[in-house]
């Protein structure tokens, strides 16, 4: 009878737990600001459909807004902390300066910043290890390219995409000692016509594998790129679904099972800290690559998958 009771007391305390995680997330409420639109088949959509996901499947209360240019971006912030949101996202880089300045009036309140880089009491940033991927795909370009030219192209300077550059032309000349990479900065997240244009320019001066890292605006330099028969590697998501024709291979930077990793944190009643959170290869869930062109001979494919061995273990750093 004593061991019934127990074992009673045992169930009613399991549910008891598990109602109040549930609870705690149901009383939890997020919101994101995004900088473009949500179907851009990019960086915006990989954040908004993470966002879908913590709703599903942890119970959050979610809200977001889209296409909120940088000068705006502090005061969508604050106006969510305002209406009682306990984790308010900034999601990219450009949005570190917002949320630290709004952060300081709003102590209560976390501010979590994708790609951010300066983490305070109540700011935390996320972040992928964008250096570790771009190594591999690097790779991948510089032994399929005849050239020996590939092409990097970003909106901003951010560090993060620096990096990835950086990694990428890193990667490109490791597969072929004379292999070079040029570097375009467009300053446009979202504008395809001059992401296109970027494309074109780097094709004109040989590159031919491109690497577009952009929003919206990659749609134009995959266009570029279909147009002149040349080859890209593609960006956050498998791209070679969509572009087949061309996509070598692609970073996938999975922003929706990283967001379903740092909110599963704060559904087990820990909360989030004002600290970097960094996923790398270690979690292929998040940072992977994706689907080989036909093209790629088996070598190639043999040799980029060791690479990408050494690099999560350390033996090769980027």
């Amino acid at each position: 009878m004593k061991i019934m009771k127990m074992s009673l007391l045992m169930i009613v305390i399991f549910c008891a737990v598990a109602l109040t995680g549930q609870a705690l997330a149901e009383n939890v409420k997020i919101a994101m600001v995004l900088p473009g639109n949500i179907s851009d088949k990019s960086w915006n959509q990989a954040g908004y459909e993470g966002l879908m996901r913590v709703k599903d499947e942890l119970g959050f209360e979610v809200a977001y807004s889209e296409k909120v240019p940088q000068p705006d971006q502090a005061e969508a912030m604050a106006d969510y902390a305002r209406r009682g949101y306990h984790y308010v996202i900034g999601h990219g880089g450009e949005f570190q300066e917002a949320a630290s300045r709004v952060a300081r009036k709003y102590p209560e309140v976390m501010f979590i910043v994708h790609n951010g880089i300066n983490p305070a009491k109540n700011v935390a940033t996320v972040g992928i290890d964008l250096k570790q991927i771009g190594v591999v795909v690097g790779y991948i370009a510089g032994k399929m390219s005849k050239t020996g030219k590939g092409g990097y192209i970003c909106a901003q300077k951010l560090k993060k995409y620096v990096e990835l550059g950086d990694t990428f032309a890193a990667g490109f000349k490791r597969a072929r000692a004379d292999g070079k990479t040029s570097i375009a900065w467009t300053n446009d997240w979202d504008d395809i016509a001059k992401g296109k244009e970027a494309a074109l320019n780097q094709i004109n001066q040989g590159a031919d594998v491109v690497f577009p890292t952009m929003d919206n605006a990659t749609i134009g330099s995959l266009q570029a790129a279909k147009e002149k028969g040349v080859y890209a590697i593609g960006m956050y998501y498998d791209a070679y679904s969509d572009w087949p024709d061309i996509i070598l291979n692609s970073a996938i930077v999975n922003w929706r099972q990283a967001m379903v990793e740092l909110f599963t944190i704060a559904k087990d009643g820990k909360g989030l800290e004002g600290k970097d959170y960094l996923w790398d290869l270690n979690y292929p869930k998040v940072l992977n690559i994706g689907t080989y062109h036909p093209s790629v001979p088996e070598s190639v494919r043999s040799e980029a998958a060791q690479l990408l061995e050494q690099v999560k273990t350390g033996a090769v750093k980027p």
